[in-house]
């Protein structure tokens, strides 16, 4: 979005830089969240616990990604999920009232957020497809393709519970993976 010099300066004047290390709560289950963050540096977990008691992740995000959850901030109504560092991180925070005061002064930064939600929304359904109509080999395949980055920064078991596996499942991948290999 072209955005001028002054409306650059108020978005920064907005934001609230924060640090954060590894494995810091930025939101519980049951809190309001009352943020949106950009990570300048690390990576971040978002999940739910299901009925059984088993972390699923719904969410990675690393550097140059937004991160919050958004039926909360924008409801502000009590959260559903547990926003976690994996990493020790940097960000720059929106809270609310911010976006919101963002939002009436420049009205190019609306745009820019609604095809971020727009972008996130095809992002979800993609998801979802994969989820329902591909192989486990083919989700894992797509995953690595998809997050070259994140394989290396965050433990197998956060990426079995995103896709959706036990971590011997996936473990039963990537063996399969190799074999086929070789």
């Amino acid at each position: 979005m072209p955005f001028s010099s002054e409306d650059l300066a108020l978005f920064n004047a907005l934001l609230q830089y924060k640090t954060c290390p590894k494995k810091t709560f930025l939101l519980l289950e049951g809190e309001v969240c009352q943020f949106e963050a950009f990570i300048l540096k690390g990576c971040i977990r978002t999940y739910y616990i299901d009925s059984t008691g088993a972390e699923v992740t719904l969410q990675f995000a690393i550097e140059d990604w937004w991160v919050s959850d958004i039926t909360s901030f924008q409801q502000q109504t009590p959260s559903h999920m547990y926003i976690e560092t994996l990493e020790d991180c940097e960000l720059l925070m929106l809270s609310p009232e911010n976006k919101e005061q963002l939002l009436a002064g420049v009205p190019g930064f609306e745009r820019m957020f609604r095809l971020m939600v727009q972008r996130n929304l095809a992002q979800t359904q993609e998801r979802l497809f994969r989820t329902i109509a591909t192989t486990a080999v083919e989700k894992y395949l797509d995953f690595l393709n998809r997050y070259p980055a994140i394989p290396q920064r965050v433990s197998q078991h956060y990426i079995a519970s995103y896709l959706g596996f036990t971590p011997e499942f996936l473990s039963k991948v990537r063996r399969k993976l190799s074999n086929d290999k070789t």
